[in-house]
């Protein structure tokens, strides 16, 4: 058998209309007679077959078989393509695809010969020459095999030189099987590990007129070609091990740190969960950290020395308190408050609704193209929570809704709907109009329309308290001063709610007397929910009881970048953020002014 060396050989066979089928079976007998005596495997010699006509057919490839056994009954079952001659065609075919890496062809480094035996009975009906330069410039070794009527010029052109070592002409398929064992030798040559000292560490490796050196896994080849050195595979950063990586004979293994697991990639490491033995006895929540585990009580409970056990600090936070406004925990329990202008009631939990004091309140929103859909549904909601401080019914409070933009439209008057539920749902249902801000548009379409009897408000003479409710986010493009002192005029108590980059001058000039307690800012949309309760104690002073809390909203840009800033900071504004936000002289001065209203009520 041929032992010197592992080949790559591809066997390139003419199954052309002119060979006949007794004579392909000698064919077939030839290449089984040469793989028969070749070391055959994966790191030894590996063969291919193509046949070929007018087309070209792939019977297996480099990377198919690695067994004589395989490798037969593949070319046993051969079925000729009896078409036409197109050599070049297929040794282009050898050279763009079958000793291709993707096909089973070793990389050039590994310096094992790359050989083509081209077996045809016949001239190519296409050129050879030009092709065949290639494939050898790219390292292929060819043997040409004519048989009978093979032209020899074209064998000569398609072989590789010396010519005489590379081309064969036989006279008859009956001669092939005859011929195979001397193209043997000249496949096989000498075993030049065996013929002089090698030098090579760990083994020696034959090729044809030549021998290199190869390492066992675990190692490379140094640069003096002989001898090796173990690899570190985990040198390259390459091995994608989350902890540590421990190169262990050319491969490695990933380990990892104390309290984690290796996990089923054998890569990725996973904390221990502690708290899955079962054995913790945390009262509430069990937390697993590297090496161990540690107790936690859930919100509104501490942990006690045992760092076991909980005990509640905050009850409203521990239980289903109820509360409709605000729940406050004190020593061992809790209470519920209500905002300024609403009472408790018996229940001690619910709130009363704004019912001593009955009011025609129409509120006039900013659907301009600066407010945004998502900041609409926001007003939106604003509307509705005033909507439940009140106390809605046809002889009680009446609402009316008004958006403005460019034009103004009436979304619903006074007098259509006569309970909170109906307003909400008609609120939700306002379409957002976008465009322009024409505030002061606005304004006068209140005074003209929304405050009519026409439209559900009740004559003056009944002395129910008209209040007009101004929601901006931008200056007014057109002036507001006439129609601000108009409704004021006629009796309409004006409130103002800026947001953003409303501007506090119009809202000063919108907003009633004293004006400290008629307008409001926020810094963005998603807090103006905190402006609700201070609207409510101002439309419903008659049922404030105890103690007052004063809201001075100080200077309006000054709150609007103290909002902003603190926002950012803890993502919610809370009342006493706005009180703690004012100076104590402006505190002192709003206490002073409040101490004259109750002077002056009494």
């Amino acid at each position: 058998r041929c032992r010197t060396g592992p080949l790559d050989i591809v066997f390139v066979i003419d199954s052309s209309r002119s060979v006949r089928p007794f004579e392909f079976e000698t064919m077939r007998r030839f290449m089984i007679d040469i793989i028969g005596n070749l070391d055959v495997g994966p790191n030894a010699t590996r063969v291919g077959v193509i046949q070929y006509s007018s087309q070209v057919q792939n019977i297996f490839s480099l990377k198919t078989f690695f067994t004589r056994a395989d490798m037969e009954r593949a070319i046993n079952s051969i079925i000729p393509l009896a078409q036409g001659t197109m050599t070049g065609l297929a040794i282009q075919y050898v050279m763009n695809v079958a000793f291709t890496a993707q096909e089973g062809a070793r990389p050039p480094h590994k310096k094992i010969p790359r050989i083509a035996i081209v077996v045809t009975d016949g001239r190519p009906q296409d050129r050879v020459t030009e092709v065949a330069t290639q494939a050898r410039n790219a390292g292929i070794e060819i043997y040409a095999v004519g048989i009978q009527r093979a032209d020899m010029n074209s064998l000569r052109a398609m072989a590789s030189p010396p010519l005489e070592e590379h081309v064969f002409l036989v006279e008859s398929f009956e001669l092939i099987q005859q011929f195979g064992k001397q193209f043997q030798d000249k496949l096989c040559g000498v075993d030049m590990c065996v013929e002089q000292e090698h030098g090579c560490q760990h083994s020696c490796v034959s090729i044809p007129g030549s021998f290199y050196c190869e390492c066992n896994p675990g190692y490379r080849l140094n640069v003096d070609g002989k001898t090796c050195s173990p690899i570190d595979a985990c040198a390259d950063g390459r091995h994608g091990c989350q902890h540590h990586c421990v190169s262990v004979r050319g491969s490695y293994s990933c380990h990892c740190r104390p309290g984690y697991y290796l996990g089923q990639n054998r890569r990725s490491c996973i904390m221990i969960d502690y708290c899955s033995f079962g054995n913790h006895s945390c009262q509430h929540e069990c937390v697993s950290v590297p090496n161990g585990h540690y107790c936690r009580c859930r919100s509104g409970y501490t942990l006690q020395p045992d760092g076991k056990s909980c005990r509640a600090t905050d009850l409203c936070n521990g239980v289903d308190h109820g509360c409709e406004f605000k729940c406050v925990s004190t020593e061992g329990s809790y209470h519920c408050m209500c905002p300024e202008g609403q009472q408790l009631q018996a229940d001690g939990k619910t709130c009363s609704k704004c019912g001593a004091g009955h009011v025609d309140l129409v509120m006039v929103i900013d659907g301009s193209k600066s407010v945004r859909p998502q900041n609409f549904e926001l007003v939106k909601q604003f509307v509705n929570r005033i909507v439940d401080l009140l106390d809605v019914s046809p002889h009680g409070t009446r609402v009316g809704l008004v958006q403005y933009s460019s034009r103004v439209r009436t979304e619903f008057p006074l007098n259509k709907y006569h309970s909170a539920d109906e307003i909400k749902k008609a609120v939700m249902a306002v379409e957002y109009m976008e465009k322009g801000t024409m505030t002061g548009l606005a304004l006068k379409h209140m005074v003209e329309h929304s405050f009519s009897e026409l439209e559900g408000a009740r004559p003056l003479s009944h002395n129910i308290p008209r209040i007009g409710l101004v929601f901006t986010d931008g200056r007014s493009q057109d002036d507001i001063s006439e129609w601000a002192r108009r409704a004021k005029e006629s009796g309409i108590t004006m409130f103002a709610v800026g947001v953003g980059k409303a501007v506090e001058e119009e809202l000063r000039a919108i907003a009633s007397e004293p004006v400290e307690q008629h307008f409001s800012c926020s810094a963005d949309f998603t807090t103006i929910t905190h402006l609700v309760e201070n609207f409510s104690l101002n439309i419903c002073p008659e049922e404030g009881k105890g103690q007052t809390e004063i809201r001075s909203p100080c200077e309006c840009e000054a709150l609007v970048q103290f909002q902003t800033n603190t926002v950012a900071i803890l993502q919610s504004l809370t009342e006493k953020n706005i009180l703690y936000a004012c100076s104590l002289a402006q505190m002192t001065a709003r206490l002073e002014d409040l101490e004259k209203q109750i002077a002056n009520k009494k």
